[in-house]
């Protein structure tokens, strides 16, 4: 990845040492003891998906002189010439979060651009926790691993101040759970110029201190919440799925099996789960509900937008509870 000056090379830094070298796709939070060639059945469950949402954040993983813009190991993007200079290293986080049968390859081209454009303003991070299969193991599960992950990345760049999020699909709804869980209302005193009385010295003074309260994200400051074609309020109901043409059997079945194809975030998005008597996990969601607080964390974000798909999006269109708007 190469930013205004030609000799600037993209150097990341090196990731945290892993006890599973061998398997370098995922952190040790993420590592799914159980991998195996999948079963012929869930190969086709995978394909069926995959082509579904085929067409979306595809990406050359070369530039024109043929060089791999991208070392498939590490995440973090960031122009090399502004991160080795002396007090210069971005101080704003961007945590990039794929979709269900996705990985970080997904936002490959997105997280490139985003560095090219402001090479002194972020650090891109395409998130590496949740892929392929995993993205069948609920969007609860999955948003523990993604806090766990934008965490250990806050360690490795300490000097970071702000942080953003930018999802698709499915990850919209994941990195929704993770904020919940990530956010935090913390106190400062600030000194601040103006009469205030002291009771204990019994007079009046030019300066004091006051408490503020400032909502953090993984204790940065919370900047941009972006998702595209994410179904903000589950698949389930009349013309949620476009591809079902709004064939009411077709929905009733759908809702019925979709955790046969797609396991436990099935579940979630039709709003089939039912976790020790509570309420669908969605639902849950439009809420703070005990230590999660999803709605809080939201909320504290400066900049909050839902894009969704006008055309050519056959799993969440343009009137799908991505967006609801008919013009």
């Amino acid at each position: 990845m190469l930013a205004s000056d030609s000799g600037s090379v993209l150097r990341p830094k090196p990731p945290i040492p892993t006890p599973y070298p061998t398997r370098s796709l995922f952190r040790p939070c993420c590592f799914d003891p159980g991998s195996r060639p999948a079963a012929p059945n869930l190969t086709l469950k995978m394909e069926l998906l995959r082509r579904m949402g085929r067409g979306c954040f595809k990406a050359d993983a070369v530039d024109a002189g043929g060089r791999d813009l991208f070392d498939t190991r590490r995440r973090d993007l960031f122009d090399a010439t502004v991160a080795s200079s002396p007090n210069s290293v971005p101080l704003h986080l961007v945590i990039m979060v794929n979709g269900i049968i996705g990985s970080a390859a997904d936002w490959r081209y997105a997280a490139e651009q985003f560095v090219k454009k402001l090479p002194d303003k972020v650090i891109v991070h395409r998130s590496e926790c949740n892929s392929s299969k995993l993205t069948f193991d609920g969007v609860d599960t999955m948003g523990e691993r993604l806090a766990e992950e934008v965490l250990s990345v806050v360690r490795r760049w300490p000097e970071v101040q702000k942080i953003s999020f930018v999802a698709h699909s499915l990850g919209g709804l994941v990195a929704r759970y993770a904020i919940g869980r990530l956010y935090d209302y913390s106190s400062t005193l600030t000194l601040v110029s103006k009469d205030c009385f002291s009771e204990e010295k019994s007079e009046y003074s030019k300066q004091c201190l006051e408490q503020s309260y400032e909502p953090k994200i993984a204790g940065l400051e919370p900047m941009n919440f972006i998702t595209f074609a994410t179904p903000h309020l589950g698949s389930r109901g009349n013309k949620q799925l476009p591809f079902l043409c709004g064939l009411s059997f077709l929905e009733r079945r759908a809702s019925e099996t979709a955790h046969l194809v797609a396991g436990r975030s099935g579940k979630h998005l039709f709003l089939m789960d039912n976790d020790d008597g509570k309420r669908p996990l969605l639902l849950r969601m439009v809420n703070d509900s005990g230590d999660l607080k999803f709605m809080s964390a939201l909320r504290a974000f400066k900049r909050r937008v839902a894009y969704a798909n006008a055309n050519y999006d056959h799993m969440v269109g343009w009137r799908t509870s991505s967006i609801r708007r008919q013009h």
